[in-house]
Order: C-alpha cells, then sequence, then structure tokens
C-alpha cells in the first residue's frame, strides 16, 4: 500500500503532541540539510552504487553519501504507511497504522537470573523458548520479539537459532535481528517453510527484522546488507537508531532528534531504491546518556520525551513506528 500522504497528520485516537507542527517541519527541514550537505557514511560498496544510479553526491574514498531532498521525500512516499505483521496463528495478526498502539517485550537480556537455582548467568536457547511461551501466553503483549540470545550455539548462525526458538514457541508474529544479508536469507526460507513457501510468507509475514544503524550517521555492512536484502525479498525492516544524547548525537534533544531522523530516512532512502513499496518501519530507541556513569539512560523524561518526539516524527511522515518505552 503506498504512502500517498507523507507528512500529512490529523486527529487520531491516540496522540502525544509534544511537538508543534512548526518544530516538525523545522526537524524535517534540518533533516534534510544534513542528508544533501554532510551525508551519511555508507559502508557498501552495493548501497553507494544504489544511490549513484539515483542521483546522490558519492565520496567513494570516504564512504560518504550525500543525499538529495527529492530523493528522500520519494522514499517517504513510496513506503507504505500501513503493514501487516502476522501472527501464525492469525487471530494474532497486528496491523501497523496510524492511530493503532500495539506492545511487545523488548531485546535484548544479556543476563537472566535462574528461575531453579537463582543463579545469575548468560541466557540459552532454552531461556528464549521460555520467554517465547511467556509472551504468547500473555494478552497485554501484542508481538514476540527477542527477549534474550541463545548464548550456548555458534555465533555464526545465532540468529537461526533464535528465530528457531521462538517461532516454535509462540503463536504471535515475531521479530528477530538477522545479523547479516545471508543470514536474513536463510531466515527468509525458514519463515517460507513454516508459511507454506515464500510468497504466503509475503502475503502473511510471520517474521520481521530489526537493524540499527550506529550513531552518528554511519550505516555498516551489516546495517546496508540487511537493508538491501529485506527489501529484495519484500521482507519487513525496522530501522531502529539508538543514538544516545550528550554520547553519540548532540546533547540537546532536537539535535539528537535530527541525526536520528537522518540515520532512519537514509536506511528507509536505500529500502526504497532497492525496491519501491517495501515494507518498511521507523524504528527508535534512542536516549540521553547518563553523563555521571556513562550508560544509556532509561525510565527517565529525556527518554519519554525522545520517544514521544519520534512517534510523532513518524506520524508526520504518515510511516508504521517502532519506539522503545521509556
Amino acid at each position: 500500500m503506498p504512502n500517498f500522504h507523507p507528512r500529512k497528520h490529523g486527529s487520531q485516537r491516540l496522540s502525544l503532541n509534544n511537538l508543534t507542527d512548526d518544530e516538525l517541519n523545522d526537524i524535517h527541514q534540518a533533516t534534510l540539510d544534513v542528508l544533501e550537505k554532510t551525508g551519511l557514511f555508507f559502508e557498501t560498496d552495493e548501497a553507494l552504487q544504489m544511490f549513484d544510479g539515483a542521483g546522490a553526491k558519492i565520496d567513494r574514498k570516504n564512504k560518504i553519501v550525500k543525499i538529495p531532498a527529492q530523493l528522500v521525500e520519494d522514499a517517504i512516499e513510496s513506503a507504505p504507511s500501513k503493514i501487516l505483521l502476522a501472527g501464525r496463528d492469525p487471530k494474532h495478526d497486528k496491523v501497523l497504522e496510524a492511530g493503532r498502539v500495539h506492545f511487545t517485550n523488548f531485546s535484548e537480556g544479556i543476563v537472566v537470573v535462574d528461575p531453579f537455582n537463582g543463579e545469575h548467568r548468560a541466557p540459552v536457547k532454552a531461556d528464549l523458548a521460555n520467554a517465547a511461551k511467556l509472551v504468547d501466553f500473555l494478552d497485554e503483549i501484542d508481538v514476540c520479539e527477542k527477549a534474550v540470545g541463545s548464548s550456548d550455539v555458534p555465533p555464526e548462525v545465532l540468529p537461526l537459532h533464535n528465530a528457531e526458538a521462538m517461532l516454535t514457541n509462540t503463536t504471535k508474529h515475531c521479530c528477530v535481528g538477522p545479523g547479516s544479508g545471508y543470514l536474513l536469507k536463510k531466515l527468509v526460507q525458514m519463515a517460507g517453510a513454516i508459511s507454506g513457501g515464500i510468497k504466503k510468507f509475503q502475503e502473511r509475514p510471520i517474521l520481521s527484522f530489526t537493524t540499527c544503524p550506529v550513531s552518528p550517521l554511519k550505516l555498516i555492512n551489516e546495517c546496508c546488507e540487511i537493508i538491501i536484502e529485506a527489501a529484495r525479498s519484500r521482507s519487513i525492516i525496522n530501522i531502529l537508531s539508538m543514538a544516545m544524547a550528550g554520547g553519540t548525537s548532540p546533547v540537546t534533544l532536537a539535535g539528537t532528534l535530527v541525526t536520528h531522523n537522518a540515520e532512519v530516512l537514509g536506511g528507509i532512502t536505500l529500502n526504497q531504491l532497492v525496491q519501491k513499496g517495501a515494507p518498511v518501519i521507523y524504528g527508535s530507541s534512542t536516549t540521553a546518556m547518563d553523563l555521571k556513569i556513562g550508560t544509556a539512560s532509561v525510565g527517565t523524561p529525556e527518554c519519554a520525551i525522545i520517544s514521544g518526539a519520534v512517534a510523532r516524527l513518524a506520524r508526520y511522515y504518515a510511516l508504521p513506528s517502532y519506539v522503545a518505552g521509556g
């Protein structure tokens, strides 16, 4: 479903309008300036070639792409404004569009408390399977995200084991990080085998993918590969910035919103250059850095303000969004 109404928004069923229309426009224009004058780092030659053929300015030595405003706005227009997150059981189908809000668990815990002996230890595949069963049981959670990683499997195929543990233990839609473009292809084959073929998987996507730019303003090899392969297979890709104000992005929240927006829109533009109309989600796990201890702050006013502003930006573009909770 093409996005025929970019940058249009009206009264919705659920709304937290912490940015005015003028402020949204200012952030958008500042983002276009960053993309066209400063540019983004794209590490893969294939991504550089995509932009070169579309009229962007390419510095191949430094792998910097300066993207004209029209190219970005064309990508926003061609990206779908509505996306189906299909469950293996259709009763768990969820639609992402303006005015609909759904909830998921978050990714990913790096330590678990053993339920039998209380030991703090690294998570294993069985823990992820149990977490998926819990998500399947809880009506309050709509979509199953990778709660922990499987530390007891070969790292080269870790995403495949993660997906298996989830898909075989919940009938809700699943979200995983594919690790690379190659593994994304394998995951699509896995989901196709479950769905009854690749075409049926594309019609009812039971699995979606997430990739993260590296702030500030970088899309490294794995990120570029995942975005490109997701577009080719018409798989859902969540392009999720994890900028930290005061650390990997400007200390001001407005400045952080601009660099965050540039990273996500740059990824969306690459995605749409590969395949117009490919399903893409505007993602955020951006927050502020705790300047005392040098870690990401969550559960803070700054995180809540950024999350609300990012959701507003996504609605400004008429794009489905994924926003980390505060």
